[in-house]
């Protein structure tokens, strides 16, 4: 199959042919027609992820088709349209027991800690668990969009976030994942304020209904968003993933709030400061989101099957897996919406 292959870190990725990936008895072979490039897989090619083996293959929003299945797999056959998440369960540890698919202690990531989905086929594993299937009128391309970042963003803004009708809610990075956040908080019924520092992912917020906009660069924008919502977000989220980001999405909190953290921080910023003191007195909560459990999908698939969202509106650039690398290699500057491979 072909496949674009990472052999050394920072490197371009090279289009070449490479044995299929080997099927276990509880697997599938999924035929991908539309992967998404995310900035979690730029951090792979950065290096940042001790999980990745050379040579390598990235990619892990996918969606397709079934080529084949192992011998023990009972509810998924060939021909099947499906996508699966980012982080796969095994089934078996006691997070995954609780319905924690997506922290599973022995979880296997398409792209990271196997090959991903900038190929042919790409493997799932335990697939009885991890394949979802597809609704008819839910185009590849719309699913692939589906997959990490607006399935990240639906577990940020509900599970993790509790955004309820009414809510004000922060989201700091207008990419992908804050572009979904926008889009969903707007569904949920919450006043939405977009926080980045270019004008085009801005305009796109509004155009996904946030009720206003900050240019990061013009000001505090902890202290602009405050003012705009009366006292502060009931949630706010780094989208984004620098520590500059998550200081002012903690900043623009009211009282009793909720800080979600999303962005990927790296290098120096591995570790930000956060004031211990403030958090105790306003009496403020942190949470991490690690994707979305295999379970959410039912009701993550509703909302899109009811209109209220479209994927799809996030598809900025669809380019061929020879385009993959260099943009990869691009996505060190900010992007607007999501860009799609077809293989």
């Amino acid at each position: 199959m072909r496949a674009a292959v990472l052999h050394a870190f920072r490197e371009p990725l090279r289009v070449e042919e490479v044995p299929e990936p080997k099927l276990p008895p509880d697997g599938a072979l999924v035929e991908v027609r539309a992967t998404g490039l995310c900035r979690s897989d730029w951090h792979g090619w950065m290096g940042h992820d001790d999980s990745i083996a050379l040579p390598h293959v990235p990619g892990h929003e996918f969606a397709g088709v079934v080529a084949a299945v192992g011998r023990e797999v009972r509810g998924v056959t060939a021909g099947d349209r499906v996508t699966a998440p980012f982080c796969c369960g095994c089934g078996a540890c006691e997070p995954c027991r609780q319905g924690h698919t997506q922290i599973c202690e022995r979880d296997y990531q398409p792209g990271f800690t196997g090959w991903g989905s900038f190929a042919d086929r790409v493997l799932v594993p335990v697939a009885d668990l991890n394949c979802v299937p597809l609704p008819d009128d839910l185009g590849f391309e719309a699913a692939a969009a589906l997959g990490c970042r607006f399935m990240t963003a639906f577990a940020a803004v509900g599970e993790r976030g509790g955004v309820r009708a009414g809510d004000w809610l922060a989201v700091h990075g207008c990419g992908g994942v804050g572009l979904s956040a926008v889009m969903l908080g707007r569904a949920l019924g919450a006043r939405v304020i977009a926080v980045d520092v270019a004008p085009g992912p801005l305009g796109r917020a509004l155009e996904l209904g946030a009720a206003g906009v900050v240019d990061a660069r013009d000001g505090d924008a902890a202290e602009r968003i405050r003012a705009l919502t009366g006292g502060g977000a009931h949630v706010s989220i780094d989208a984004i993933g620098s520590a500059a980001a998550a200081a002012a999405s903690l900043r623009s909190l009211r009282r009793r709030g909720r800080h979600v953290q999303v962005g990927l921080l790296a290098g120096d910023e591995r570790e930000p400061r956060v004031r211990m003191a403030e958090l105790i007195s306003r009496e403020l909560e942190i949470a991490g989101v690690h994707g979305m459990p295999v379970r959410g999908y039912p009701a993550l698939l509703r909302l899109v099957a009811s209109g209220a969202v479209d994927p799809g509106r996030l598809i900025g650039r669809r380019i061929s897996l020879e385009d993959a690398g260099a943009a990869l290699a691009a996505m060190d500057r900010p992007a607007e919406g999501i860009t799609v491979i077809a293989p």
